[in-house]
């Protein structure tokens, strides 16, 4: 069952490294176009990273609440049964 993942992953890893090697290569030929190519594509990729960032936090921060409305839940049961936290 590892076994698979394991594949997957190599597959995965073996990828990034070709893609890198090939921007790499694309990269050091100077070519102008290419240059701005990337760096609007990293443009938009920071975009997105910046918009994951913001509904990571909004998530955090719903369930940080949601953990806090439980808290207080649970003082309210014990108090209405006469027991202290």
């Amino acid at each position: 069952m590892l076994t698979g993942n394991y594949w997957k992953y190599g597959l995965a890893l073996g990828a990034g490294v070709a893609l890198g090697a090939i921007g790499a290569v694309l990269l050091s030929r100077n070519g102008v176009a290419v240059k701005k190519s990337f760096a609007s594509l990293l443009s938009h990729g920071l975009d997105v990273k910046e918009k994951a960032a913001e509904i990571m936090e909004t998530a955090k921060e719903n369930i940080d609440d949601l953990a806090a409305e439980a808290k207080h839940a649970r003082e309210q049961r014990r108090k209405a049964r006469g027991q202290s936290s």
